[in-house]
């Protein structure tokens, strides 16, 4: 018996192809389900790193030009009303605040710094959103993903002993695959949730320090015009 049933596993396919082609209609839906969002995490994450890499790069580059002594009006002429590195568009929201805030006889208009602090507070929250979008994504499948798996594992087992009470047979070789197909849900479902956690994480941390730097600038762009408030 013992070798009889060693002959009918050793013919078994148990690669993933197979594995995945005898599994039930459910079963595939769950793991051609996680599949998709395994890949589409991928995608997020690849796309976020360069972002993020971005981001870095034209602050340290702006920051340097900011810094470098060449007075803000002509810095401003020179990037425009609409730039396009994050911190060049707090820094243009806050000039432009700065200029509208002036009349025609060269006084401020009151309430100057309550308004650029809103302008370049509002210019945070646009990069904000841009550098977190997507993120809610990695953060549900690294959540939902095993329990997907779980239940495309707890479907596959219960058609397995489905089919073992029809044939009526409880023969190792007649067990196993069924088992073998519903446990690759699982894996399935752990190979999208454990990168997704992992790089969610680094991520978000990673888009909180950038916010930060631009909350800093910010900060010091603000204190910057307010002793000009002030001298006015």
């Amino acid at each position: 018996m013992e070798t009889e049933t060693l002959a009918m596993a050793q013919e078994i396919d148990f690669s993933m192809l197979a594995l995945f082609a005898r599994a039930t209609l459910t079963v595939k839906f769950v793991m051609i389900l996680l599949i998709v969002m395994s890949f589409w995490s991928w995608a997020i994450i690849v796309r976020k790193h360069l972002l993020y890499r971005q981001a870095r790069r034209e602050a340290a580059i702006f920051d340097r030009a900011f810094w470098s002594g060449e007075p803000l009006d002509e810095l401003f002429e020179r990037l425009g009303p609409q730039p396009e590195g994050a911190s060049e568009k707090i820094f243009a929201a806050g000039m432009l605040e700065w200029r509208r805030s002036h009349r025609n006889d060269g006084g401020l208009i009151a309430g100057a710094q309550s308004r650029i602090d809103r302008s370049m507070g509002v210019a945070i929250d646009k990069e904000s959103e841009t550098l977190n979008s997507g993120l809610s994504f990695l953060a549900t499948t690294g959540s939902t993903a095993p329990f997907i798996g779980l239940f495309g594992t707890v479907w596959g087992i219960k058609h397995a002993f489905e089919q073992i009470a029809i044939s009526q047979n409880t023969n190792l070789a007649v067990v196993a695959p069924g088992i073998a197909e519903a446990l690759l849900a699982t894996a399935f479902g752990l190979v999208a949730a454990i990168p997704a956690v992992v790089f969610y994480n680094k991520l978000n941390a990673d888009s909180e320090r950038i916010i930060g730097g631009y909350d800093a600038f910010s900060d010091e762009f603000a204190t910057i015009l307010s002793r000009q408030l002030d001298a006015a």
